[in-house]
């Protein structure tokens, strides 16, 4: 075997050049290539690309000695479900019972909670509720070997340019001394630690929470819980605010309005929209520009969501797991469920979420690329034709939906 398969990189000081990486063989020029010699081909290119760029040959003979791809990390990557995980399942399969409790605990259990919360402005229960969703409040923080994993999926190639940018970061993290290849574990696609954050995040925005001068985003609770406030601070978290607060929509609304204007709450008042629960707003909260949304459609619970609910999608960029945590961060403060519940949603099929799509396309409203991930694209369209068709704008594509779509889509087009 070519002894570049044997490579460990020996970052420098920097990471590599853009140019350096861009002329890493495209995902087609593997085809055909079979077992493992897919990944002896990119390895042996990345290899040559890394020297080039100034990257130590005993670095890379170092740390990618013997490497392999990660089977696992290859069925995880192809896998897409076939079915989508509705809102409702999503939010019901997070907050339960014991998590709450957990949470709950939790609170009063880190001493670090009250120099975090004043360093950052983050309250400590929207950490918990990260640290909850993230690895089950650090007790799944997943054991893959980092570089393995990445190495892997910059092989496979679907995700290659970002890959490899983590892969290089990773062995600028080891070049530091600050952490070892040991310690590098995590989910099979790169995120580590209690509040599972990528090599790249870890290099840029980790912190010592514990004051003991490391960065052990494993090992200790106060680092990751410091490393996640600082993320969403530098995300946009909002000290004072709130996230979010649920509110009860008027019959006759123009649920067309969701997702679009960001107005304060006296705005969305105006016309006819209130608190579900019918407390007033805080001084802070009051002033502060928010997004109207219904997740489920006009069924389901709505929220006028705050600035601070955008700061934890910077964090995961994912209504749900947005959701989950600031529903969680109020049941930990001792908040109670929605008023409004969660309605029983079907979920839907990757064909049936792609011919809702191609269906919108050929009705001459423009959803993005036919791919089954319906995110804001796919529901502005599904808006302005149910309003075409005096429909509720909700933009929430339910069974009944795929089937009006598919029915009223040109056949043959």
């Amino acid at each position: 075997m070519d002894r570049r398969v044997f490579l460990h990189l020996a970052v420098a000081t920097g990471a590599l050049p853009a140019a350096a990486l861009a002329q890493t063989p495209k995902p087609s020029d593997l085809l055909g290539v079979s077992g493992e010699a897919y990944f002896t081909t990119w390895l042996n290119d990345f290899y040559a690309r890394a020297l080039a760029a100034g990257v130590s040959r005993a670095m890379l003979d170092q740390q990618l000695s013997g490497l392999s791809p990660d089977p696992r990390v290859a069925a995880l990557d192809a896998g897409q479900p076939e079915f989508a995980k509705p809102v409702s399942d999503y939010i019901n399969g997070s907050i339960s019972p014991g998590r709450i409790a957990i949470g709950r605990a939790k609170r009063g259990s880190i001493a670090a909670f009250a120099s975090i919360e004043q360093t950052y402005g983050v309250p400590r229960d929207i950490l918990i509720g990260v640290w909850a969703m993230e690895s089950g409040f650090g007790a799944i923080q997943g054991d893959m070997d980092v570089i393995r994993s990445l190495a892997t999926l910059a092989a496979l190639g679907r995700r290659r340019p970002w890959a490899e940018s983590e892969l290089l970061t990773s062995f600028r993290i080891l070049a530091s001394g600050e952490v070892s290849r040991a310690r590098l574990r995590g989910s099979w696609a790169g995120a580590m630690g209690q509040t599972q954050i990528l090599p790249s995040t870890y290099l840029s925005s980790a912190v010592d929470g514990d004051g003991d001068g490391k960065k052990d985003i494993w090992g200790s609770a106060p680092d990751a819980l410091a490393t996640a406030a600082n993320l969403l601070k530098l995300g946009g978290w909002r000290r004072g605010e709130g996230w979010a607060r649920e509110v009860i929509a008027p019959h006759g609304f123009d649920f067309g309005l969701s997702e679009g204007p960001k107005e304060i709450p006296a705005w969305w008042m105006a016309k006819g929209v209130r608190r579900a629960d019918n407390g007033a707003w805080s001084s802070a909260d009051s002033a502060a520009p928010c997004v109207f949304m219904a997740p489920s459609g006009a069924g389901g619970p709505a929220f006028l969501l705050l600035p601070n609910h955008f700061a934890i999608r910077k964090y995961n960029n994912s209504i749900a797991y947005a959701l989950a945590v600031g529903l969680l961060a109020d049941r930990f403060g001792g908040g109670g469920p929605l008023v409004t519940p969660w309605p029983h949603e079907t979920p839907l099929s990757l064909t049936e979420r792609m011919d809702a799509q191609s269906a919108l396309a050929k009705l001459g409203f423009n959803p993005g690329e036919p791919d089954g991930l319906v995110g804001v694209g796919t529901r502005q369209a599904l808006r302005a034709w149910q309003a075409a068709h005096g429909l509720a704008a909700d933009g929430y594509l339910s069974p009944d939906m795929v089937r009006r779509l598919r029915a009223a889509a040109p056949r043959g087009a």
